[in-house]
């Protein structure tokens, strides 16, 4: 069942795809990778569709996945943002000040995928409620997506920073 939060502003309509989307998977969704997955667009163009998927927590700190000295004493998890690349590494961070070298996703969140940003965001002791660490990200081509959506995979919703950073991220689950 999904949370009541999605209900009344899902859209069904595969023109409604693009950066700062939520993709929650549906029961019928197959993929192992995907299934009872919420997943954030944070790229969406004629060249590829790239995603974090938000709820798979993983029991690592970040701190061990990180090679940065601000992230040494880190214990926040990071979490499995998607089977590609699963050695890439970004994060999600909410900020009310603009941050430069950081693509803004929707609402003051942004995406950090930049060595350098990452150990200055780190070093700045972000609270762990507004920032998050993903290894691996998904992706499809525009099409692809485009055809998973109208054949009923995915629910497709505004992206909300309620979700984004939900500190219990199976809360997030299409269960």
């Amino acid at each position: 069942m999904l949370p009541s939060l999605f209900v009344p502003i899902q859209f069904k309509n595969p023109k409604e795809l693009g950066v700062g989307k939520l993709l929650v998977a549906s029961r019928g969704l197959g993929d192992q990778h995907f299934a009872e997955t919420v997943v954030l667009l944070v790229h969406y163009d004629e060249n590829g569709v790239l995603g974090l998927v938000l709820n798979r927590r993983a029991d690592v700190p970040f701190s061990r996945v990180l090679d940065l000295e601000a992230a040494k004493d880190r214990s926040d998890q990071v979490y499995l943002g998607g089977p590609v690349v699963p050695s890439a590494v970004f994060a999600l961070f909410q900020s009310s000040a603009k941050i430069e070298k950081a693509e803004n996703i929707f609402d003051g969140v942004y995406l950090i995928a930049e060595k350098g940003l990452f150990e200055q965001t780190l070093s700045a002791r972000p609270d762990p409620s507004v920032f998050h660490v993903y290894m691996g990200y998904t992706g499809w081509t525009q099409d692809q997506l485009r055809t998973e959506v109208q054949l009923g995979a995915w629910f497709v919703f505004p992206a909300d920073t309620a979700v984004v950073f939900n500190s219990d991220p199976i809360l997030c689950g299409s269960r």
